[in-house]
């Protein structure tokens, strides 16, 4: 006599736990962009860039945000529509496209007897965010192909202003987009600068 009211419970269990499935919001995909825009110029420089070396941390699809002291935030629907290595290496490679005016620009690795005049590796040591603004910290190293010395190594901090408060997800590609553009923008003034010592060595 109890079969229909323990159907009735089974019923209804499942409509909530349904219900309560279809109210999951949807998650939101960010991209790294890059100011793109470039022409090739005679003597242009051929450009490598890679391996870019992330922290572990930030090694997943969901944003990650710094909640002070040894605390993260991580996004539960906030991502990358890819991963972020592969974002940033995306992103540095256009941009030093257009710096340099370029078209001979790879993604490492490459075949060794086909190696760029310039090799650029860029191990990533933070990027966050603290009080309104978007924070970069990056070890960078040009390598030149006639050469088995590092040409230029440096340590560079780069701060971008968040444009929300609080910050979401669209802010934050935004901000972390410029600082790449920076970072970009160093890296090129060192290779325009060995190529310009290069010529008047000649």
């Amino acid at each position: 006599m109890n079969f229909p009211l323990i159907k009735l419970i089974i019923v209804s269990s499942t409509f909530h736990l349904l219900a309560a499935c279809g109210s999951t919001p949807p998650s939101n995909y960010y991209l790294l962009t890059a100011n793109s825009d470039f022409a090739s110029v005679p003597d242009a420089p051929s450009i490598g860039v890679g391996p870019i070396e992330i922290p572990a941390y930030l090694n997943r699809n969901n944003l990650v945000y710094s909640k002070g002291g040894n605390t993260l935030q991580i996004t539960e629907y906030e991502r990358w529509a890819e991963p972020i290595n592969d974002g940033m290496a995306r992103v540095l490679r256009l941009n030093l496209a257009g710096l340099l005016q370029t078209e001979e620009v790879e993604a490492f690795p490459w075949p060794r007897q086909q190696a760029p005049e310039y090799g650029v590796k860029v191990n990533l040591l933070s990027l966050d965010t603290a009080s309104g603004m978007a924070v970069l910290v990056a070890e960078w190293a040009i390598s030149k192909r006639d050469s088995k010395d590092i040409m230029t190594r440096q340590l560079s901090q780069l701060q971008q202003p968040l444009v929300t408060n609080p910050i979401n997800g669209e802010a934050v590609a935004a901000a972390y987009s410029q600082l790449l553009r920076q970072l970009s923008e160093i890296i090129a003034a060192s290779i325009s600068a060995d190529m310009q010592a290069s010529k008047r060595a000649t």
